[in-house]
């Protein structure tokens, strides 16, 4: 029970905390002001991570991988402590882990982001943050708006890019547990 309590902990921290990591640096590539109720709210939960390592990589005009090297360390550190909790012996695993953890919280970012936008279309069109949201979620849907037609009026790519994002997710899931179960069989 208590190591099921420490990894629910761990996921929660790593995904909130290097979700905003991933955030910031995908509205830093949109060339998107952090002024904005989400780029504050993105601001408060890195900068105590990102700013020290921005020192060491300092942002391009496109590009702040030190927000990437964030979630990835934040990921690095939760299945590090999964791995020793489970007294895994195999760390050369643990940066492909973490690696696929990013990918896959980056899934789960952006499906976050599709949902909260597609509710507040329907219930606050105007507000600001969802102006913000949908310029964010504009360019991951826009391939699919070019193949699937509106229905009835009805724009269904946000459920088809949520179905997408959600079947990357489970195969990153996946390699995650081939990784951990290869791991597992290294350590007994």
């Amino acid at each position: 029970m208590l190591f099921d309590v420490i990894n629910f902990l761990l996921e929660v921290v790593s995904t909130l905390i290097g979700g905003a990591c991933l955030l910031r640096m995908y509205m830093h590539w949109r060339g998107m002001g952090m002024g904005n109720p989400v780029g504050r709210l993105v601001m408060a939960l890195s900068d105590w991570l990102v700013r020290p390592l921005q020192r060491v990589l300092p942002p391009s005009a496109k590009v702040d991988a030190a927000n990437l090297l964030g979630a990835w360390l934040l990921k690095l550190v939760q299945y590090g402590v999964f791995m020793a909790m489970l007294g895994m012996t195999h760390w050369a695993l643990l940066p492909v882990l973490a690696l696929l953890g990013v990918a896959k919280l980056a899934a789960s970012v952006a499906t976050a982001l599709i949902v909260v936008a597609a509710v507040l279309s329907w219930t606050q069109a105007h507000s600001p943050v969802a102006d913000v949201l949908n310029r964010l979620t504009a360019p991951l849907l826009a391939p699919l708006r070019r193949v699937i037609p509106l229905v009835g009026g009805v724009d269904l790519t946000p459920m088809a890019a949520v179905v997408v994002l959600q079947v990357l997710g489970m195969v990153m899931g996946s390699m995650q547990a081939r990784l951990l179960g290869a791991g597992l069989l290294a350590a007994v």
